[in-house]
């Protein structure tokens, strides 16, 4: 696995090749509780903004937007995850990624907070 980077909205980016995977973290998911619907806005070959919203995750407290942390193409977006929310819950900064990217200024990613930033900003570091 790559290095993952993380931004003060709980969403997660890990270098993976060519690509970049997308997540909300377990901080994210565990204050969101059960997880019970996600909506996908973007489909391969759109275009992620950073700072726009591209998908909407609801849970049994409450609905959040979940925002683009970089720039760049949609090359996947993960249909196990759309299909099985639940596995948000269960795998949130591993296997329930929600977009590939490939992304279109690397910079983006290397300014986000790593993994002990992240953790002091929540509270746990």
């Amino acid at each position: 696995m790559g290095e993952t980077r993380y931004t003060d909205t709980h969403e997660w980016v890990r270098q993976e090749g060519e690509e970049q995977l997308v997540g909300i973290t377990d901080h994210a998911q565990h204050e969101l509780g059960e997880i019970v619907y996600l909506e996908v806005k973007v489909s391969a070959g759109d275009k992620l903004v950073k700072g726009k919203e591209f998908a909407v995750i609801e849970s049994v407290k409450a609905a959040s937007d979940v925002y683009a942390p970089i720039s760049g193409e949609v090359t996947r977006v993960n249909d196990a995850v759309v299909q099985n929310t639940g596995l948000i819950n269960q795998d949130a900064e591993g296997s329930a990624w929600i977009v590939a990217v490939k992304p279109t200024d690397i910079a983006e990613f290397n300014s986000m907070m790593d993994v002990a930033a992240y953790k002091k900003a929540i509270g746990e570091g």
